[in-house]
């Protein structure tokens, strides 16, 4: 239907109206696209505002970003962080073992419960020895336990951070570790949304941010949120299947290639048409970009996927010829393969379960060595196959977990939550390699030296691939201090 207007209702079209009806096609709705990128016609806001360009804000160090999230809290304790104390004054409380100040330090007061923590409340639970060896590996002798034999292998190739510390104390903490946010402030942009919307693609037919592997719950979209950035700019979660490797990627009947392109064509002539009605429509926008986005994906994923096309070697160096590694190796060289071709985000998650699997307030022994036996191969072949092809140089590869586990028993052999202090470790681009950052207390309590919110973890990271935080902007938006972070200065080469 068209409307009349008369000549002297033309000087009250507003210059939204007139660049929406200025063409009803294509070029209509890219000029509106336009706009709206560069700032200039928002419905929601009155004020000029100018988003990124798609250009980093200075020279970057990193092209892509590998994040390992290992969910449910591993303990640092069994891990990189070797407290001899702990065996010292085994059975014994925090009390009795001549550290009773870590009970007494302000930094117990960097918590928001979400469960009660009695172990520290009660000031009872007994000290709980290190239930693993440990070795020394690299230039520098860094100890590493013997349920990490592959990646101490590595150890000259990481930066040790062992000195975090976050506020959540119960697995809401995971969304913290991607948002910077605890999780009773509701749901926040992650890290990679962030990236995503801070930089352009590096390909037009892969997502930009790629979630794998046990997905966080549902709560904030699984751990990919964009939350107030807009949806285009969450993740994308793929299973490792070359059959079904993403939710309704292939029609249900069988259809030709012409008649695939055909049917993309109408629905984007309609998209396009009801963008022009709705131009302030982030959902409406979001949408149009999955389904152009998901059609050239239908042929670039399962490429991504094709693991037949690696040698043996490398097949091997993933752990892909034995059952319990093989899943997690999917994955990590489905990682490498994604930042080869384009992909700046690239976040894989282990452990599935509500909590995470490495949840281990029982059986702690048990737990971690069959949880490392999954990863530890994969993780060290991932590093070892990005450093061989010269990619560790320009990705940034980050482990990590949402908190540690505490020096003092839960029930007769587990360990509970533990925000106050635990490590994660770093690679790649632009960072130090074979160094430790940071430290614990004699007991691995408290971040003591060089302590590090988590937010400090995405400045860095965002550091590295050209972004200021404090740069992202976003209208009507008003972002805490704390979401900033600090870059870790200290890891940097």
């Amino acid at each position: 239907m068209t409307t009349n207007r008369s000549c002297s209702g033309c000087a009250g079209v507003s210059r939204r109206t007139f660049l929406s009806d200025l063409g009803m096609g294509f070029t209509g709705l890219a000029l509106a696209s336009l706009l709206h990128r560069d700032g200039i016609a928002r419905a929601d806001s009155t004020t000029l505002w100018t988003p990124p360009d798609g250009k980093p804000h200075f020279p970057a160090k990193a092209k892509n970003v590998i994040w390992l999230m290992m969910r449910g809290g591993v303990s640092h304790l069994e891990s990189f962080d070797r407290k001899p104390a702990l065996d010292r004054h085994a059975g014994k409380t925090i009390g009795e073992s001549g550290f009773p100040g870590v009970l007494e330090s302000p930094h117990l007061k960097n918590v928001r419960e979400q469960v009660a923590n009695n172990i520290i409340n009660k000031q009872q639970a007994k000290l709980y020895p290190t239930q693993i060896g440990f070795q020394r590996a690299g230039q520098l002798g860094i100890e590493v336990s013997d349920w990490w034999p592959h990646l101490r292998t590595c150890v000259d190739d990481l930066v040790f951070i062992r000195s975090m510390w976050t506020t959540d104390n119960n697995h809401g903490a995971q969304m913290q570790m991607l948002t910077g946010r605890h999780l009773l402030d509701g749901c926040f942009p992650t890290i990679g949304a962030w990236i995503q919307y801070g930089l352009g693609a590096l390909s037009e037919d892969l997502p930009q941010f790629i979630s794998m592997g046990a997905p966080l719950e549902s709560q904030c979209s699984e751990g990919v949120d964009a939350d107030y950035l807009g949806p285009e700019h969450a993740g994308v979660i793929l299973n490792v299947d070359p059959k079904e490797p993403l939710p309704y990627a292939r029609p249900e009947l069988a259809v030709s290639a012409a008649e695939q392109a055909e049917k993309a064509r109408l629905l984007g002539r309609l998209n396009h048409l009801a963008a022009l009605e709705y131009p302030a429509d982030d959902k409406l926008r979001a949408r149009i970009k999955s389904y152009e986005l998901a059609y050239r994906m239908q042929t670039a994923v399962p490429e991504v996927l094709r693991f037949e096309e690696e040698n043996e070697d490398t097949r091997k160096l993933y752990g892909l010829d034995q059952d319990v590694t093989r899943p997690f190796g999917q994955q990590m060289l489905a990682a490498r393969r994604l930042v080869e071709r384009g992909v700046r985000f690239v976040q894989i998650c282990h452990g599935g379960g509500a909590a995470g699997a490495w949840d281990a307030h029982s059986k702690l022994k048990e737990n971690h060595s069959s949880m490392c036996a999954q990863v530890d191969l994969p993780t060290a072949g991932l590093l070892k196959d990005l450093k061989q092809r010269g990619l560790l140089d320009e990705t940034v590869v980050v482990w990590t977990t949402e908190f540690g586990r505490t020096p003092c028993a839960q029930g007769a052999d587990g360990r509970d939550h533990h925000n106050y202090g635990f490590t994660i470790w770093m690679a790649g681009a632009g960072l130090k390699r074979g160094v430790i950052h940071g430290a614990t207390d004699e007991l691995g309590f408290h971040a003591v030296e060089n302590r590090h919110y988590v937010t400090d973890l995405h400045a860095t990271v965002l550091h590295q691939m050209g972004l200021d935080p404090r740069k992202l902007q976003y209208p009507g938006r008003q972002r805490l201090d704390v979401d900033y972070g600090e870059v870790i200065s200290g890891v940097l080469v």
